[in-house]
């Protein structure tokens, strides 16, 4: 493999179709933009495996969706790992790159480096969320944090809010190439079985605590479709789904190719942040003197910092809130 070849697959989702089976899927690498995204902060090694699963299901279930804007993933939970935040912006045009961003929040002194990752969330919830712009209304889809990863809690949310069965394969860590430096690598794939007509499934499903399963929504040949290629995905190995050595089109021969895979055009993506000061000044536009009067530093100024990207923005309070004296263009 040439590191041409290597480079054109790095920080792409690549959608693709099971023509035997009515499944679709995507393949997705993040590499620069995950290193990007975790070069900012500095997180515990628990916190960062949270974060960079996060980014890869956002990757992928991003580029599944006729998205306008945005589609944000929300983990909250009651452990030492609070909160994980991403958001996945469209492309504004055919061939840009859609843009992703994450971040995190955590208690640090709770945190037990005896636990995995997943279990640090503690009891809370997965939450997907659709902002498709201006003049529409925004949706949100919440499943409970269960299942053993969050890739299991993505699968449960399309199974039960969606009734579409869903499977992902993720892999992500640090590793490098010889002569490079260690960077973040993540790759990850989609299946999802298109039913002929979506059924919509009454009452309670089988799964733990009533969830719907794959086994309550397909039935027949379509069952079967849907887990022969669930035990053919069982077969791909975490290198080969990080890359690079192979390659997106050469996985779904290896994995797929009795199942007849066609691949669509893939999608660059990268690290993105939509922070400006004109948008903290827009957000703080609600309070007035007395509140900016208390978010003013000893110094005579009101600083604020983007959790995403770690932007820092400072301001003359005298040019904030709906009581401003003057308008202002300083951060």
């Amino acid at each position: 493999m040439t590191l041409s070849s290597q480079i054109a697959w790095d920080d792409t989702i690549l959608p693709f179709q099971l023509d035997r089976p009515d499944i679709r899927g995507r393949v997705a690498r993040l590499d620069g933009a995950l290193e990007t995204i975790l070069g900012q902060h500095d997180y515990p090694a628990p916190i960062e495996a949270l974060v960079a699963e996060t980014a890869l299901l956002t990757a992928l279930i991003g580029q599944t969706i006729k998205l306008r804007w945005k589609l944000s993933l929300q983990v909250r939970g009651d452990g030492p790992a609070r909160l994980v935040a991403t958001d996945y912006f469209a492309p504004k045009a055919e061939g840009e790159p859609a843009k992703i961003r994450a971040y995190a929040s955590f208690d640090e002194s709770r945190l037990d480096p005896a636990l995995p990752a997943f279990d640090q969330i503690g009891s809370g919830y997965f939450a997907v969320l659709i902002d498709q712009g201006r003049d529409t209304v925004p949706y949100q889809g919440i499943t409970p944090i269960a299942g053993g990863s969050l890739a299991a809690c993505a699968e449960t949310y399309f199974a039960q809010s969606e009734q579409l069965p869903t499977r992902f394969a993720l892999s992500f860590g640090r590793s490098s190439l010889p002569g490079q430096a260690e960077s973040w690598r993540a790759g990850g794939v989609m299946l999802q079985h298109m039913p002929e007509v979506s059924p919509f499934v009454q009452g309670g499903g089988s799964g733990a605590d009533g969830l719907l399963q794959a086994k309550d929504v397909l039935g027949g040949d379509e069952l079967e479709d849907w887990r022969r290629a669930n035990l053919l995905l069982d077969t791909v190995d975490e290198l080969e789904l990080i890359g690079p050595a192979v390659q997106p089109t050469d996985l779904l021969v290896r994995l797929f190719h009795e199942e007849q895979p066609r691949v669509f055009d893939p999608q660059p993506v990268k690290f993105g942040c939509t922070c400006s000061a004109d948008r903290v000044r827009q957000s703080l536009s609600i309070y007035s003197a007395k509140d900016i009067a208390h978010m003013t530093t000893a110094e005579g100024i009101v600083t604020a910092d983007c959790q995403f990207c770690g932007a820092h923005y400072e301001f003359r309070p005298e040019t904030l809130g709906f009581e401003a004296t003057e308008s202002g263009r300083d951060s």
